[in-house]
C-alpha cells in the first residue's frame, strides 16, 4: 500500500498528509461509547500503523474523554512525537474535576488554561494545530483568537484553527491572526458548508479545510443496516439523523451509494471518502481499527471521473439527508 503524500493545509506553512486520522472513537465521551466500544491496545496499534502508511495527522480534543483521548495520544506518540502532526481543540468547558460542564468557554484566561492542560496531557511542549472547538457566544471571537495568538508567539502552538463557525466569524478571526484551518463536518451526508458559504470563504482566505465525519459517522460504510446495530451505549443512538424514519430514509441513500461503489469495485466507504478528497479538502476519517484505517488509506488512490462525481451528486444532492446532525 502506498504511503500518503503531503499537501499544504492552508497558506501559513503547515503540510499534512492528504488524509488524517480522527481519534475521537478511541476513548469514551462523557461515559458514552463513540461508534462502538474502544480498545486501547488496538487503538495504539492503529496509530502506529497509521504512521507506517503516512497518516501522521492526528486529530483529538480535550472534550474527548474528557482528556482521556489526549492522554492516549501521548502514549501512542511517546518517543516519536516529531513524526506526528497533532491537532487538538478546546472550547467545551472542562472543570477542575475533569468533568464536562457542557458550557462553551472561549475567554482568554480559559484559552491559556486549556492549552496548558492539553500540553500536559499530550506530554509535549508544542501543539501543531490548535482549534477553538465551538464558538463561545458570550466571548467576542477577537478576544478568543487574540489569546490563542499569544500561544503562537510563545511557541506553545504552531498554527491556529476554528471548528464549526459561520463565514462571518471566520473572516473576523482571520483578521486577528491568520488561520491555518477550519474543521467542519463535510461528507456526502452533510454538505451544509456548501450552502452557507463557509467552504467558499475558507478558500478565499487561504484557510485549509479539514472535513470531520467524512463517512457520516460510519453510516456511509453500509455496515449499519438497522438501529439495533448500534450498541446500547453508542452515541449515535442519540442523534436524530439515525433515529426513526430518518434512519430508513438515510439507509436508502447509502444503498444507492453501495450500488455505485460496486460498479467501481470499491467499498461504499471508499467511494464516499474519495468524493470528499475530490473536493480538495483534507478528511480525517475516524477509526480505532487497523483494517478500517487501511481501507480508508486505499481510498486516496481512487480517481473519480466527472461523470462519477455527477452521479454521486445526483444520488445525494445538497439537502437530501434526513434528520439533524445533533439533537
Amino acid at each position: 500500500m502506498n504511503i500518503l503524500h503531503q499537501v499544504a493545509l492552508g497558506s501559513q506553512g503547515l503540510s499534512v498528509p492528504v488524509e488524517g486520522l480522527g481519534c475521537m472513537g478511541m476513548t469514551t465521551l462523557a461515559g458514552m461509547d463513540v461508534y462502538g466500544k474502544p480498545d486501547e491496545a488496538e487503538s495504539l496499534a492503529t496509530i502506529h500503523r497509521a504512521r507506517e502508511l503516512g497518516v501522521t495527522f492526528l486529530d483529538t480534543a480535550d472534550l474527548y474523554g474528557p482528556l482521556l483521548n489526549e492522554r492516549l495520544l501521548a502514549k501512542a506518540t511517546a518517543g516519536q512525537r516529531n513524526q506526528y502532526t497533532i491537532a487538538t481543540k478546546f472550547g467545551y468547558e472542562v472543570d477542575e474535576a475533569e468533568q464536562l460542564t457542557w458550557g462553551f468557554n472561549g475567554r482568554p484566561d480559559y484559552v491559556r488554561k486549556a492549552a496548558e492542560r492539553s500540553l500536559q496531557n499530550l506530554k509535549t511542549d508544542y501543539i501543531d494545530l490548535y482549534y477553538l472547538h465551538r464558538l463561545d457566544p458570550a466571548t467576542p471571537i477577537e478576544d478568543t483568537v487574540g489569546a490563542m495568538s499569544r500561544l503562537v508567539e510563545e511557541g506553545k502552538v504552531r498554527y491556529l484553527g476554528l471548528s464549526e463557525v459561520p463565514a462571518d466569524i471566520l473572516r473576523r478571526a482571520h483578521a486577528v491572526h491568520p488561520l491555518t484551518a477550519l474543521q467542519t463536518e463535510y461528507s456526502l451526508f452533510d454538505r451544509g458548508v456548501e450552502e452557507g458559504g463557509v467552504l467558499q470563504a475558507a478558500r478565499e482566505l487561504g484557510i485549509g479545510f479539514v472535513a470531520y465525519s467524512p463517512l457520516g459517522r460510519g453510516f456511509l460504510s453500509g455496515e449499519i443496516t438497522k438501529f439495533e446495530d448500534f450498541e446500547p451505549t453508542d452515541i449515535r443512538r442519540n442523534l436524530p439523523r439515525y433515529q426513526g424514519e430518518s434512519f430508513q430514509k438515510n439507509l436508502d441513500l447509502v444503498q444507492k451509494i453501495q450500488g455505485l461503489a460496486a460498479q467501481k469495485h470499491v467499498t461504499a466507504a471508499q467511494l464516499a471518502l474519495a468524493w470528499v478528497l475530490a473536493q480538495g479538502v483534507v478528511p480525517i476519517p475516524g477509526t480505532k481499527r487497523r483494517p478500517n484505517l487501511e481501507q480508508n488509506v486505499a481510498a486516496a488512490a481512487i480517481v473519480l471521473s466527472a461523470q462519477e462525481l455527477a452521479e454521486l451528486n445526483a444520488v445525494l444532492p445538497v439537502g437530501s439527508v434526513s434528520g439533524a446532525a445533533y439533537a
